[in-house]
């Protein structure tokens, strides 16, 4: 899964980098320890406009009676997203894109080794952000109209394959249009063909790691130093 990640440049660049034709009113402050239920960037094409918008972490469906469930649907496994009920609406039309820095995974200790998983810290080797591919919806809440989002997930390969068992599918520039595409008809397809690249660019050297501070673990902590390797 994806559990925390980092997200530290401005909106502009953000929008300069996607290639959006709006931003938003609102500005988020650089964060490098994202934790379920905090705000973020996403990319959407809606109105054949491509807008960076704000959204909740935590898809909520719009048909759903409340938001308890929130903090469990960080993350939506691209293996099952078709077809499971709280994502393939969503998924038909309400496709969206996550910028990220990076992510953080914890590695389970080696046998006879203790408890304590080591935090890593994954990133694109080319300096480049993440773009992971993600789901939207727009929900009506007590307090008005609230827009979440989820990551898709799917096996992990290569070296980060050592790290964790799952990794976020990363969508390359040359697939945004199509998969940000409302209309889009084969959306399986493209899925699984994002899949298929997403992968191969990971056992092809695309990701850097290193260990980071447990520091991380604790949701209050914040700050450059997170992501500082160990």
């Amino acid at each position: 899964m994806c559990g925390r990640y980092a997200a530290s440049r401005e909106a502009s660049e953000l929008g300069d980098w996607c290639r959006v034709e709006e931003l938003p009113s609102t500005e988020l402050a650089p964060r490098f320890n994202i934790t379920p239920t905090s705000e973020v960037y996403i990319v959407v094409d809606e109105d054949r406009t491509r807008r960076l918008t704000v959204a909740r972490w935590g898809l909520i469906p719009s048909w759903s009676s409340d938001s308890s469930r929130a903090s469990r649907m960080i993350n939506a496994r691209s293996e099952s997203v078709a077809t499971k009920p709280s994502y393939r609406a969503a998924f038909r039309r309400r496709r969206c894109l996550v910028p990220a820095d990076g992510y953080y995974e914890w590695r389970p200790p080696p046998e006879g080794a203790g408890s304590r998983k080591q935090p890593f810290y994954i990133y694109p080797r080319s300096g480049e952000p993440l773009a992971m591919a993600g789901l939207f919806d727009d929900w009506q809440g007590p307090h008005g109209e609230m827009r979440t989002c989820t990551i898709l997930t799917q096996a992990a390969v290569g070296p980060v394959a050592d790290v964790h068992d799952r990794m976020p599918v990363e969508v390359p520039k040359s697939w945004w249009e199509r998969w940000l595409d409302p209309h889009l008809e084969d959306a399986q397809g493209t899925l699984e063909a994002i899949c298929a690249q997403s992968r191969n660019g990971v056992e092809s050297g695309s990701r850097d790691f290193h260990p980071v501070s447990t520091r991380v673990n604790a949701p209050v902590n914040d700050g450059l130093d997170l992501i500082t390797p160990v």
